[in-house]
């Protein structure tokens, strides 16, 4: 089994994802192959707050092109987590 912080990559800070705090709302980029029951416990345990729902999305690759090359950005998975109403985490600015 991997590990909380292994599960979590990172805390992504949006636009979108600062509009949805007003609704408790907070997004992740999380390991592609961790599941809905992983994310919630790794981010219970990793910052200590109460979990009511998460919901995860694959996203694809996409193109891209520099200069005269082109290739592709890699896949990844985001999860958006509903926190309980009191809770909240504390960004790193």
């Amino acid at each position: 089994m991997q590990s909380s912080f292994d599960i979590i990559r990172t805390l992504l800070v949006t636009e979108k994802g600062t509009s949805l705090l007003d609704q408790h709302k907070y997004i992740f980029k999380v390991d592609p192959r961790a599941n809905k029951v992983d994310i919630k416990k790794a981010v219970e345990e990793v910052y200590k707050v109460n979990v009511m729902n998460v919901n995860t999305m694959n996203m694809p690759r996409k193109f891209k092109r520099l200069r005269h090359k082109g290739g592709y950005t890699s896949q990844w998975k985001k999860a958006i987590v509903t926190l309980k109403a009191g809770d909240k985490i504390e960004m790193a600015h």
